[in-house]
């Protein structure tokens, strides 16, 4: 019987750092648990402060978010997501979200794929973040607070 060799490899959440999603606010946290340069995938998750609206973004992928702490919604729907919820955005979607409630947290899980597209009002391109650049903020990061970084790119 042919058995093939599956790479499986988990990541505690205590081993890794919550990084400043600098430079845009030091407000929001992201703790990177993989990077995948070969789908241009993101697992990540982010923390932001009840109350908080982060900047309009266009999805170049697919993203998937599970809700573990907190209430939030886009500006531009009538729903709330809160804890246990999963919300599925399809490629090429557009969106402000806004953390909701006067105190607390909300923490989520981000599963990216592709490029978040950051825009301004008039719908100009401010910054686009995808895994490079979460590799680039970890890594500084890491050097920073005098961290060793792991691989998160490695699939073993």
């Amino acid at each position: 019987m042919y058995h093939e060799q599956v790479h499986v490899s988990v990541m505690d959440d205590e081993a890794l750092p919550w990084v400043p999603f600098a430079p845009y606010t030091n407000d929001v946290y992201l703790k990177y648990f993989k990077l995948d340069p070969i789908r241009g995938e993101m697992i990540v998750l982010m923390k932001a402060p009840a109350g908080m609206e982060l900047p309009r973004h266009h999805h170049s992928g697919t993203v998937i978010v599970y809700t573990i702490e907190g209430r939030w919604k886009y500006k531009e729907h009538d729903w709330i997501a809160g804890p246990g919820s999963v919300v599925f955005e399809t490629a090429a979607s557009s969106h402000t979200p806004e953390a909701v409630g006067d105190e607390g947290q909300v923490v989520v899980l981000n599963i990216v794929v592709g490029d978040l597209i950051f825009l301004d009002a008039n719908g100009q391109v401010l910054a686009i973040e995808n895994w490079k650049t979460g590799l680039q903020r970890y890594l500084s990061y890491c050097e920073q607070a005098g961290i060793t970084p792991r691989d998160l790119t490695a699939f073993g």
